[in-house]
């Protein structure tokens, strides 16, 4: 039987949660404060770019199963489940912001209260939260009214941007935090269409819930650390981590994932989800060591990426021309936040280099950040032109095989730093380039 849910946040994890569940046939009330971003949604258009996303929006807003407003009052009284997908932003200390979800949540059961709803609600973070805000979001709605049945309940997402309708629709996993047997039946009812796969849905205490998300992402933070630390170690002895990479990524221990090599990690979740268990472990009084030197490790990686261009172009850059091809913090996605590429520009900007960047989907959020400060190219060519370098942050798919004579031709200086290791370095000196890549040797022409 579909059930009618709503989602009360339409950011990244809102709206393709919400999107996916509409699409099995639920009616799903998308709350948004943002009117623009209602508009937008209301005519079948996506505010962000995820593959397979906009296809799936456009049907069910036609079919009128997804249904767009800013009235969550209108959702509180329609819906049975109200999944809280909302920012929780790093505090300067690292430690996850919770106003909105603890706002949301308050006024949540001031009008479970008000319009004295006693046929139970529940309301389920989805947000990646810390442990013990399933405690603090029944504190919340406790200090508004004990007298109408509310539960809460933990249900962390593991989307992958540029993946997320794929790992909602046919989740690895699906965690659900609560000792409600009640609360435990409807969430399993509602995963069950994206289950036939046989894929298992884990019904844990909420704390445990909370840490998952926590652990899953500073885990595979750690192990891309782990490669970035050693790639400085394989430049200064010579060796080649492409080769390191593949030998140990054949260990089914290890695995083939996120051992890749580069600039460092950014986006919405790593950084943030790192910092606040780091916060965390701290507060508890056994801090996370490994995690904590997973973050010195990315933060350095950048830094060091930057220090390599700086040594070969120069500690003053104000008559040097880059181009730098990717912005997003990853292929896929328009998602700038915490990207690395970022950090470069702003490096780079600071010794008076003049930019020219290319990102297939990113340069609109780029430009609200930087403005007429660097130039934006309208394809991969046109950025590289009359350049001094080429620095690679992303690696988009469109960047695998250019055309490196019609680059080598309008390039001032056959010059590339590689942050992503998109090419071999015998092709590159073949091809011409002075070519710097992530823990393997320098080549020269």
């Amino acid at each position: 039987m579909p059930h009618t849910i709503a989602i009360v946040g339409t950011g990244y994890v809102g709206l393709v949660s919400g999107t996916c569940f509409a699409e099995v046939g639920n009616t799903v009330y998308c709350v948004e404060v943002d009117a623009e971003k209602v508009s937008m949604i209301q005519a079948g258009k996506s505010p962000i770019y995820e593959p397979g996303l906009e296809i799936l929006l456009e049907r069910n807003v036609r079919e009128r199963r997804l249904i767009v407003t800013d009235d969550l009052r209108q959702a509180v009284r329609a819906c049975t489940m109200l999944f809280l997908c909302l920012p929780t932003p790093p505090n300067e200390d690292g430690s996850a912001d919770l106003h909105y979800v603890l706002e949301v949540a308050t006024e949540i059961a001031e009008i479970i209260k008000e319009e004295d709803i006693r046929d139970g609600r529940v309301i389920i973070t989805r947000s990646t939260v810390p442990v013990g805000t399933a405690a603090r979001v029944r504190s919340a709605v406790d200090a508004v009214t004990k007298d109408h049945p509310i539960a809460i309940a933990s249900n962390p997402e593991f989307l992958r941007e540029g993946f997320a309708v794929e790992d909602t629709m046919k989740p690895e996993r699906v965690v659900v935090g609560t000792g409600d047997a009640h609360v435990r039946e409807l969430l399993c009812d509602v995963y069950e269409p994206f289950l036939s796969n046989g894929n298992p849905i884990f019904i844990m205490d909420e704390k445990s819930a909370e840490v998952t998300k926590y652990a899953a992402n500073s885990f595979l933070a750690t192990k891309i650390s782990f490669m970035n630390d050693l790639s400085a170690y394989c430049e200064t002895v010579g060796v080649d981590i492409e080769n390191v990479r593949q030998g140990i990524g054949s260990d089914s221990r290890i695995g083939k994932r996120f051992i890749f090599p580069g600039v460092g990690y950014g986006g919405s979740c790593f950084p943030k989800d790192v910092k606040a268990l780091i916060h965390s472990a701290r507060e508890a009084g056994t801090p996370l060591r490994i995690v904590e030197a997973v973050e010195d490790v990315n933060i350095a990686q950048t830094e060091r990426f930057i220090g390599r261009i700086v040594k070969r172009m120069g500690e003053d850059l104000h008559n040097i021309r880059i181009a730098l091809w990717g912005l997003a913090f990853k292929p896929n996605t328009d998602d700038v936040r915490e990207a690395p590429a970022f950090r470069v520009i702003d490096a780079l900007l600071s010794r008076r280099a003049s930019i020219t960047v290319y990102d297939p989907e990113a340069v609109k959020n780029t430009s609200r950040r930087y403005g007429t400060s660097i130039h934006y190219a309208s394809n991969m060519y046109e950025c590289v032109e009359n350049s001094d370098c080429l620095v690679i942050v992303t690696e988009w798919n469109e960047f695998r095989k250019p055309d490196f004579a019609r680059m080598a031709q309008s390039m001032n200086h056959r010059i590339m730093f590689d942050g992503r290791n998109m090419y071999h370095p015998y092709d590159m000196q073949m091809e011409g380039f002075e070519y710097y890549s992530v823990g393997r040797p320098d080549v020269k022409p």
